[in-house]
């Protein structure tokens, strides 16, 4: 196994269930049982009313494209290898903004408010780790 670094997440048992619906490719989300509002990243209370009646729902996985910028240097591991990438946020169906990287997409075709959907990259090298989501245009 390889050993973790700053692009290996680790599951507590808080993100437990996001980290394993991901390995499933599944995207979950909060939604606050107050307010009926969602949010990521996952936290244990509604960063909109402050409650703490928060519970994983399943995303749609479709998102919109709000911004990017491709990233042709970082020397932190293992993102140096993989230069250069498009790092972006997008906008989740569900209304959320997430932090992502956009794949299988030349920089060229990329325009905000592209659909997208969500795929999911485990390290390259091994195969092994977290399923991370990332986003790329939907399938023909």
């Amino acid at each position: 196994m390889t050993p973790a670094n700053a692009a290996t997440p680790e599951a507590d048992a808080f993100t437990r269930p996001y980290w394993d619906a991901a390995a499933e490719g599944h995207l979950l989300i909060r939604r606050c049982g107050d307010c009926d509002r969602v949010h990521h990243y996952p936290r244990e209370f509604c960063p909109h009313c402050w409650s703490d009646d928060v519970a994983w729902e399943r995303a749609s996985g479709r998102a919109t494209l709000y911004t990017w910028s491709v990233v042709h240097r970082n020397d932190l591991p293992p993102f140096g290898d993989r230069t250069p990438y498009t790092a972006a946020v997008v906008d989740l169906a569900e209304g959320p903004r997430m932090m992502t990287e956009i794949v299988e997409c030349p920089e060229a075709e990329l325009r905000i408010g592209m659909e997208l959907e969500v795929a999911f990259r485990r390290r390259e090298e091994d195969g092994d780790g977290p399923a991370v989501p990332v986003f790329r245009p939907p399938a023909e």
